[in-house]
């Protein structure tokens, strides 16, 4: 009986946030110009087919007119977005983002690879993942709106993904990379409910940091309250995919504790990254590390070179690979190669970094 009432509050919940956002598409399709920022200091509250040949470096915009640095910076985090909104949306509903929400002017138009509807074992994981996939997808159009709003010209287009569990994909580079599989075993991340979860933890985490490290860099007010906006929604995403990580006990806890450490790894020197549980007196992992933090209890940051390391899978300042085979697509690429950390070099694409 108390189980049906949880599985009915959260059922009423989401239909709740689906005409709030249904509310907030109509609100911003009819004046993008004008309601872009306001939508995207709200929010948060199509197949696949082959993945295009990689270029060196994001298509510059058409229209030659400078991108401001605030816009640049948006860019960056839309490509983020796209690869999340895209992950969630196909596992959690069976579907890619629309057209409409993938095109652009800036950078080489790109396609999924990989991804399919992932029918959960748990109904609460269902309704959490079905959340989160409608923030990321909320995340994309409001991004795309605030950019529109400054000029339709700095839409980024969508850039090649790969969500991809089999031989090939990203997810078993990373899963391998991490330790988490043997060197010729593959991780899917939609065979199981814990699959799915350590690969949202994978992303959940990169996000927070991305939005605290860019944060800095944003000189527009508004700009910074709506990043800040999308910040808190990740950090509500990746609080509640490391609380459910733990609770699944100590394989789980031990193979997100193997990511962190290879995300820390890929990021370059330094600790940016912690797992989700700590050794006891005992060396078994059940003392909880719920929230990421420094000795202050502040989130780490990281560059837009850090970050990209990560989705890129490498540890150099090189452009492209794992979850994004082509690169990012933006108008100021120096804002990833300036803040490239300083790290040795891996001879390919995928990562091949020892999990600390």
């Amino acid at each position: 009986m108390i189980k049906d009432s949880v599985f009915a509050a959260l059922d009423l919940a989401n239909q709740r946030r689906a005409e709030r956002r249904r509310f907030l598409k109509f609100a911003g399709g009819a004046g993008a110009a004008a309601g872009g920022l306001a939508l995207l200091s709200a929010c948060g509250g199509g197949g696949g087919s082959p993945t295009p040949s990689p270029s060196p470096s994001p298509t510059p915009s058409p229209t030659g007119t400078a991108v401001p640095n605030d816009i640049a910076i948006l860019q960056l985090a839309l490509n983020l977005e796209y690869l999340e909104a895209q992950f969630y949306s196909i596992a959690a509903f069976g579907r890619y983002l629309p057209a409409s929400s993938t095109g652009g002017v800036v950078g080489t138009p790109g396609a999924v690879t990989g991804g399919r509807q992932r029918i959960f074992d748990d109904r609460v994981i269902a309704n959490y993942a079905r959340e989160i996939a409608a923030d990321e997808i909320a995340h994309v159009d409001a991004l795309r709106a605030v950019i529109t709003a400054a000029s339709p010209n700095f839409v980024i287009n969508m850039p090649a993904i790969n969500i991809d569990g089999g031989a090939t994909g990203a997810f078993t580079a990373a899963a391998r990379a991490a330790g988490v599989v043997g060197a010729t075993e593959t991780f899917d991340p939609y065979a199981s409910d814990e699959n799915f979860l350590l690969a949202a933890f994978l992303f959940e985490d990169v996000g927070v940091t991305a939005y605290k490290g860019a944060s800095p860099l944003i000189t527009n007010a508004t700009y910074l309250e709506a990043a800040a906006g999308i910040l808190a929604a990740e950090a509500y995403h990746a609080g509640l995919i490391r609380s459910e990580l733990f609770q699944r006990g100590l394989t789980a806890r031990s193979n997100a504790n193997k990511i962190a450490a290879a995300r820390d790894a890929l990021d370059g020197t330094g600790t940016l990254d912690a797992g989700i549980a700590t050794a006891d007196a005992s060396g078994n992992l059940t003392v909880a590390n719920i929230v990421p933090a420094d000795g202050n209890g502040v989130a780490y940051s990281r560059s837009t070179g850090q970050v990209h390391n990560i989705v890129y899978l490498r540890r150099d300042a090189g452009i492209g690979g794992g979850f994004f085979p082509a690169g990012t697509n933006n108008s100021l690429e120096s804002l990833r190669t300036s803040t490239a950390p300083t790290a040795t070099p891996t001879p390919t694409p995928t990562a091949t970094a020892t999990p600390r």
